[in-house]
């Protein structure tokens, strides 16, 4: 029997009337992710009738600023403290991976990588870890790719533990409604819809799911070896409407942004994201484009959602494999 439970994580802090959630970025792996200065993720939402903002604190816990999340991400945002200067996430934070899959490197830099819809790609393998991400999509007949999201993600660790989570597939989307599966070494995983409520497994005490919020949003944690910050969003009509998406009313194209960070990550650490925290790891991406987009897609390509046959797997062994970084 797993246990669950419902009390405070540590990380989990009430700021007033304001829910942000404090992260921290120090870490044993510091040379591998540039640090990021303290910040806060913020979900607009409503107490009551009163619309939440991102808010920062002075020394005698008052209120000392408010902001505004960007026009970008208006359902998640950070907000550095002290001035309440806004950001999205998926522009600083590294490990970061949102929306039609933009990556922040381990390396800080920012890229794209598009996949293809209904496919699984190996976004990162290590000797000891292997990451697959379920990608979903639109086809744009004026484009000669899919609009991609990332739907799911399937984790293997240690002795071969798997585990799944993703988000369903909606066609209302409501932010109350939990729409999260998880799942644990075959095993379908249910975590009360509370804040703080937390499961851990009786064979892998080192894990934990925690809810960051009372639905959609999780802090998946293995002690010493990797935490994920997952929120399940849809594609809003506005979303689509200006990126012309295309989303109809039997698919919200629900999907999950995310944060990786990593504690114990090998020299030979491969895949989509994993590469950029090789010491050795060279970006020969251009930049300076607004979008510079990683290639490579056969070479990340797996063939299920816990597969380690992408070409690039490092998964209980130790192959020597070229960099993939060219633009196609």
């Amino acid at each position: 029997m797993a246990a669950l439970s419902a009390r405070p994580w540590m990380l989990l802090v009430l700021f007033s009337s304001s829910c942000l959630l404090l992260v921290t970025v120090s870490g044993d792996d510091d040379k591998a992710q540039p640090p990021v200065p303290p910040y806060h993720i913020f979900s607009p939402g409503k107490l009551g009738k009163r619309a939440l903002q991102p808010t920062c604190l002075d020394n005698n816990n008052k209120t000392s600023c408010y902001g505004n999340c960007p026009s970008r991400c208006p359902n998640t945002c950070g907000v550095f403290c002290p001035g309440c200067k806004a950001f999205c996430p998926c522009d600083l934070i590294p490990g970061a991976v949102c929306g039609d899959p933009r990556f922040t490197g381990g390396d800080g830099n920012i890229f794209y990588f598009h996949g293809k819809k209904d496919q699984d790609f190996c976004i990162l393998s290590d000797s000891d870890l292997h990451i697959n991400a379920h990608f979903i999509g639109k086809s744009h007949p004026s484009k000669n790719r899919d609009f991609t999201w990332v739907q799911s993600l399937g984790v293997l660790f240690g002795s071969n533990h798997r585990l799944y989570f993703g988000v369903e597939k909606t066609m209302t989307w409501k932010d109350d409604v939990d729409r999260l599966v998880i799942s644990f070494d075959g095993e379908r995983v249910e975590i009360p819809t509370e804040l703080n409520a937390r499961w851990v497994p009786d064979s892998v005490p080192a894990l934990s799911i925690t809810r960051t919020l009372e639905a959609n949003r999780i802090k998946v944690e293995l002690k010493g070896v990797f935490t994920i910050m997952a929120h399940a969003i849809p594609i809003t009509e506005e979303d689509s409407k200006i990126h012309n998406y295309g989303v109809t009313p039997d698919d919200s194209l629900a999907h999950l942004d995310l944060a990786f960070k990593f504690q114990t990550l090998s020299e030979n650490v491969h895949g989509v994201l994993g590469q950029t925290y090789r010491p050795d790891y060279v970006n020969r991406l251009d930049v300076t484009k607004n979008m510079p987009i990683m290639g490579g897609t056969p070479d990340f390509a797996s063939s299920s959602i816990f597969a380690t046959d992408c070409v690039v797997a490092r998964y209980h062994e130790q192959p020597k494999i070229a960099m993939v970084t060219e633009i196609h």
